[in-house]
């Protein structure tokens, strides 16, 4: 059977990802802070589930999580990175800033290790994360956010391009959300805001396609297209 392990799987992007995969035949494992949601989501789930606390922000710790949850498993194809924390910080205090950091660059960088070296051992694999348009410029507003996912989304392309150099069965996906109806989405005067239904379909799609580089859902291709050619 199939295995897969969402990290973030709570809420929102993530436990709609576990609960498609699930739908698709995969055994999931599922991690997140809030076990009490996990434990509820493990319930709806038809297929074999393991539910784990994990807090990201929290490298090595995490990292030894998802080492022993894939080995409790038996091996996973598919891990796909989905937890992420980001808050408007128009004053620069360093506290938030360093909370964004130890979540969506050095907790994500710990797990993605972990994963890429299981991939690597069993010569295949497929690893996600879930970045986000942010990655495409800066913003004054939440500036180690934006930052943040530009990060994930170079290290998911440096994995892409290690694994294709040493001639591996390993895809790697890179996800890039507009705004999504989730706790994540914050400010006034968000536009075009997706469903967490529509967009986990869209995402879930693309990881099935094993696409690269995704942009979701459709109508937020035009505004990458626009971001990416407007003057700094």
């Amino acid at each position: 059977m199939k295995k897969a392990i969402v990290i973030g799987a709570s809420s929102g992007i993530g436990a709609e990802l576990a609960k498609l995969a699930a739908k698709d035949g995969y055994e999931v494992g599922i991690t997140a802070r809030r076990t009490e949601l996990l434990e509820k989501l493990a319930e709806e789930l038809p297929t074999k589930t393991y539910a784990k606390y994990m807090d990201v922000s929290q490298a090595t710790e995490a990292a030894k999580i998802l080492a022993d949850l894939i080995d409790e498993m038996g091996g996973v194809d598919l891990v796909i990175l989905s937890a992420g924390t980001g808050t408007e910080n128009k004053d620069l205090e360093f506290q938030p800033e360093l909370d964004t950091i130890n979540t969506n660059v050095t907790g994500a960088t710990a797990l993605m290790g972990v994963a890429m070296r299981h991939f690597i051992e069993r010569k295949a694999g497929h690893l996600v994360g879930i970045s986000s348009i942010a990655a495409l410029r800066g913003e004054g507003v939440c500036p180690a956010y934006n930052a943040s996912k530009a990060y994930l989304s170079n290290y998911l392309q440096g994995m892409r391009i290690k694994a294709k150099r040493a001639k591996l069965r390993i895809a790697v996906t890179d996800i890039k959300p507009g705004f999504v109806d989730t706790a994540m989405a914050q400010g006034e005067g968000l536009f075009w805001v997706m469903p967490v239904d529509k967009t986990a379909r869209q995402i879930y799609r693309a990881i099935r396609r094993k696409r690269k580089d995704v942009v979701v859902t459709k109508r937020w291709k035009l505004i990458a297209f626009i971001l990416k050619r407007l003057p700094k």
